[in-house]
């Protein structure tokens, strides 16, 4: 179960990455027409309008994105069928068809049914096709039906398996939108404090990757919250909507980077010119991108004090912010390029005093960390014995002069190669990987490439956090496994 919430989490991430174009389209837009969002320039008219596209439709994304990620193949047609899964949903559970089958006013029709085309109902429509698909590609029918078979079969089942699962939510999806609009109310009731547990939770999952399921019911329309669509739209309160956001700013901007310098500081004479690489590459795209992975995975696991204390600190950073009504929000992560472009928003209130409070939690985080390493020898980057072979000399003469290919060999060669390799893909930092048996794994192989860090889920799967450049690494990955 936990490796299936993992692989839905993943998946979860490939519609989610093109919120920053949305963030990129709104935020010039509105830059441009701050009164009238578009209606004194058309320049800005057609960027905002683009950009309230891809925020309008991420269910439909959802759909797709969950389809792609979860089936056994990334095929097109298992895209196509998450999509048709969801049109059939969404029609036949739409207010006027409820209505029709009930034999009833729209206006007598509950509310849920008018909320149906929701990410919670886009993430279903993609987990029935990506089944569908991995049940039904290589399927092969009699020679009269056989233009049907394999492939082409996967949407035609996707359509007939959603009647079925429309047929169940047409009774239960007025219980489960209620469950749903309670638990995100209860949150959001709580306030400040309810931000604060959202957060310390939020980091406190990120090693199992189930935080981002935990993310759609804050960030996203599935209980009607919907935090980072109504802030970017203007459709919120001012003060209050973006305060699942904007605490994370001081975080990931100030305070990772400071722990990035701190662990600098406390690493080895004879090891600080190898992990200031590392630390400097990992807090520059912490700063810019909000991408946080490659720093919180360097310690999580060799120092899970640390990260508690990081995680207590992030709740910390979302009550504060919540408290005092500063607002910004992101499309992507809380970086600098996120927190430029949603300062101009009408819904960001006393956004730069975010920057003050970055910079208090830098201080925080620096002295914490330091003290803490210190203290209680925490092998930090740097500071273990076996953080980097230096002796080691890669055998990398097949992979060229290609820094990722290079790489890229060395974790192969690592993993145990073809032998040992079952599967491959990546998230945004990190490699994801299927093999026989994780004991073979020669971890200190892959870690002689400096690599940020290293994590066995079980028996058979593994994680290398490789950086924002995981991308470049895993397509030299898959052309050696070929």
């Amino acid at each position: 179960m936990k490796s299936y919430l993992q692989r839905l989490g993943r998946s979860l991430m490939l519609p989610v990455s093109v919120l920053p174009a949305a963030a990129i389209l709104l935020g010039i837009g509105y830059s441009m027409d701050h009164s009238g969002w578009g209606e004194e320039n058309v320049v800005a008219a057609f960027l905002i309008t683009a950009g309230d596209a891809i925020l309008g439709n991420i269910a439909v994304l959802f759909a797709i994105g969950v389809a792609l990620g979860m089936a056994k193949e990334k095929d097109g047609s298992a895209g196509l069928s998450g999509l048709v899964g969801w049109l059939v949903i969404t029609s036949l559970l739409s207010p006027s068809s409820v209505s029709l089958l009930r034999g009833i006013e729209v206006d007598a029709v509950s509310p849920a049914f008018a909320s149906i085309e929701n990410a919670f109902i886009g993430m279903i429509s993609g987990l029935v096709a990506a089944s569908m698909y991995n049940r039904f590609s290589k399927t092969k029918l009699p020679d009269a039906l056989a233009f049907f078979s394999g492939k082409r079969s996967v949407p035609i089942m996707t359509a007939l398996s959603m009647l079925f699962v429309s047929a169940i939510m047409f009774f239960i999806w007025p219980a489960v939108y209620e469950g749903l609009v309670s638990f995100g109310t209860f949150f959001s009731e709580l306030g400040v404090f309810g931000a604060g547990l959202y957060g310390f939770f939020n980091r406190l999952l990120i090693p199992t990757g189930l935080h981002h399921a935990l993310n759609q019911v804050f960030w996203f329309d599935m209980v009607g919250i919907n935090d980072i669509g109504n802030f970017w739209s203007g459709q919120g309160e001012l003060g209050v909507t973006g305060m699942y956001q904007a605490g994370y700013f001081p975080v990931m901007m100030f305070g990772l980077p400071a722990a990035c310098l701190a662990m600098y500081h406390t690493a080895k004479e004879t090891k600080k010119k190898q992990v200031a690489a590392l630390l400097l590459a990992a807090g520059f795209a912490a700063f810019l991108t909000g991408v946080t992975e490659p720093i919180e995975f360097s310690f999580m696991f060799v120092a899970p004090l640390l990260y508690f204390v990081h995680a207590l600190l992030s709740g910390i950073s979302l009550m504060v912010a919540a408290l005092f009504n500063w607002t910004a929000g992101f499309g992507f992560s809380a970086g600098f390029i996120d927190f430029f472009l949603s300062s101009q928003l009408p819904l960001a209130n006393n956004p730069y005093m975010l920057i003050v409070q970055g910079l208090v939690f830098a201080v925080i985080y620096y002295v914490i960390f330091r003290v803490l390493i210190t203290k209680f020898n925490l092998k930090t980057p740097g500071r273990g014995d076996e953080d980097w072979d230096e002796d080691a000399s890669p055998d990398t003469k097949s992979a060229g002069d290609d820094k990722y290919a290079q790489m890229a060999q060395e974790i192969y060669q690592g993993l145990g190669g073809e032998s040992n390799l079952i599967s491959i893909d990546n998230c945004v930092t990190r490699l994801r990987l299927e093999v026989k048996d994780t004991s073979v794994v020669d971890q200190q192989r892959i870690k002689n490439t400096g690599i940020p860090g290293i994590n066995v889920i079980d028996d058979h799967n593994i994680q290398v956090v490789v950086g924002t450049q995981v991308e470049s690494v895993a397509n030299e990955v898959n052309k050696l496994h070929k």
